[in-house]
């Protein structure tokens, strides 16, 4: 593995690494009550996880570029897997870290609540009190909230299968646009620009629909119309159906670098 092949699974791992984490926030704020604040520490990282993604594409086509030059031959096909397994485990990890996560989060929206300034939140959190807030908050997740756990039930099957669709897409479109540019070199640029079109479909498919769900349920768990286990399960849910998505992306890779060229030579 070359170094610049071993950045981009780096890059991939802390930007699915930071989407998963971003669910502690919403368990924080049903903790904590300040729903708003949570939310917005929410959508922070949820930004930089989704805007992130976007980073890998001048990395990725570099490396496709100097293959269809003949500069350097890489093997493509089992790079970008490699890409994807990152996405998927960076999703596991993510959701074992929750725990651990979820108690930085709620000190985290307790500290913004009184200096109100990101800025300020991070400084602190690059503190010798801050690394001890980090210590005293490692925590494994627990047995309990993984038992009872029931499709359809804690969740409807539509949410669920959405989000494993949108979550492959918005995996899948950047490194299916660019491996598209293998199958028809000529239209390489066309087909890059495309993934922006796959990407804007995720993206509106998870804001749209799935955040607006789990802010609903959220606002229920802290008016006591819904209970905290309840919302528990239904956030382990969001993560195996997001590492569903990650896994489905390998398989979506190669059939949606076809349609991609294909429309690529169409427009």
């Amino acid at each position: 593995m070359d170094l610049q092949l071993a950045f981009i699974l780096a890059l991939t791992f802390v930007i699915h690494l930071v989407g998963t984490l971003a669910y502690a926030f919403r368990i924080a704020g049903v903790r904590t009550g300040r729903i708003a604040t949570a939310l917005s520490l929410f959508n922070i990282l949820v930004l930089v996880s989704r805007t992130s993604n976007s980073f890998q594409g001048p990395f990725i086509a570099k490396r496709v570029e100097t293959e269809i030059l003949g500069l350097v031959a890489h093997p493509l096909l089992l790079d970008f897997s490699l890409i994807l397994g990152a996405a998927s485990l960076a999703t596991i990890v993510g959701g074992l870290m929750i725990p651990t996560m979820q108690r930085i989060a709620v000190s985290g929206v307790d500290r913004f609540a009184r200096d109100r300034s990101v800025p300020r939140l991070v400084a602190r959190a690059m503190t010798p009190s801050g690394f001890a807030v980090l210590r005293r908050s490692l925590a494994l997740p627990r047995l309990a909230n993984l038992r009872g756990l029931s499709p359809g039930r804690d969740v409807s099957w539509s949410i669920l299968v959405l989000n494993v669709v949108a979550n492959a897409l918005w995996t899948v479109g950047v490194l299916a646009a660019i491996y598209a540019g293998t199958i028809d070199p000529a239209f390489r640029v066309t087909a890059a620009t495309l993934s922006s079109i796959v990407n804007g479909v995720a993206t509106i498919a998870l804001f749209v629909v799935i955040d607006p769900y789990l802010a609903g349920l959220t606002d229920d768990v802290v008016r006591g119309r819904e209970s905290e286990p309840r919302f528990r399960r239904v956030v382990v849910w969001m993560v195996a159906s997001r590492l569903l998505g990650t896994l489905l992306a390998q398989a979506l890779l190669v059939p949606s670098a076809y349609l991609i060229a294909w429309v690529a030579r169409l427009l």
